[in-house]
C-alpha cells in the first residue's frame, strides 16, 4: 500500500495518475495548499520541502518527495513504463522536471493570476512556453510518445500540458503534440488520476 499525499495541481496530477497507471493500491491524502495544509509539521515529516506531491510506501518503509524522484521511484519498484529506452525515458523526464514544469508555472502566474502587472515577464513566459511546445511538437513528430512508448516522461509532462488555456498557446502550431494530448487524455488511468484527491474539473480537450 502507498499512501498519497497530493492535490489537484499538474505535479499532483503526476503521481495520482502513475499510481492508476502502475495499477497500485493506494490511500490519499488531501493536501490542501490553498489553505496551508503542506506547512503542518506532520507533512513537513514527509515531505520537507513543504511541497505536494509526496508518497509513503509502507511496504518498503520509505518516504518520498518530488514528483520526478517518485516516477522514477515507481518505475523501479514496479519494472514498468520505461519506453523504449530508459535514458531517453529520464532525459524528457528531466526536461520536464528542469523546463516544462518551472517555465510554465511561471507562465501561469504571470499570464493567469497577474496580467497587466509585469509586461516584460508576460512577454519572456509567454515566448518560452511556446519554444517548450515546439520542442515537444518537434520530438512527437517523430515519436508516438517522448520516449517511443508510452512512460513516466508522458505521465510527467502531460498534466502541465494539460493547463494549456492558461499559457496563451494556438494548437495550430503544435499539431503533434496535440494529437499526443488527446491520446493520452482517453486513458482511464489518466482519467481516474486526474481528478485525485477531489474533483475540480473535467479534463480539457482542445
Amino acid at each position: 500500500m502507498i499512501e498519497l499525499y497530493t492535490w489537484p495541481t499538474p505535479n499532483g496530477r503526476k503521481i495520482s495518475i502513475a499510481l492508476e497507471e502502475f495499477e497500485v493500491d493506494y490511500e490519499v491524502h488531501a493536501i490542501d495548499i490553498t489553505q496551508g495544509d503542506q506547512q503542518d509539521p506532520q507533512f513537513l515529516q514527509i515531505s520537507p520541502n513543504g511541497k505536494i506531491p509526496a508518497i509513503v510506501d509502507r511496504d518498503a518503509g520509505r518516504n518520498l518527495m518530488e514528483s520526478g524522484a517518485i516516477l522514477i521511484y515507481l518505475a523501479e519498484k514496479y519494472d514498468r513504463f520505461w519506453g523504449d529506452d530508459r535514458w531517453q525515458t529520464l532525459e524528457w523526464l528531466m526536461m520536464q522536471m528542469g523546463g516544462v514544469g518551472p517555465m510554465l508555472g511561471q507562465a501561469h502566474h504571470f499570464l493567469r493570476f497577474n496580467p497587466g502587472k509585469a509586461p516584460y515577464a508576460e512577454e519572456r513566459y509567454a515566448a518560452e512556453a511556446k519554444r517548450l511546445y515546439t520542442v515537444l511538437d518537434t520530438r512527437l513528430g517523430n515519436a508516438e510518445y517522448l520516449s517511443g512508448s508510452y512512460s513516466i516522461a508522458d505521465m510527467a509532462t502531460w498534466p502541465w500540458i494539460s493547463r494549456y488555456e492558461w499559457q496563451g498557446i494556438n494548437w495550430v502550431d503544435h499539431p503533434h503534440l496535440l494529437r499526443w494530448y488527446r491520446v493520452i487524455a482517453e486513458r482511464c488511468a489518466v482519467q481516474r488520476g486526474y481528478n485525485v484527491p477531489k474533483f475540480v474539473n473535467t479534463i480539457p480537450i482542445p
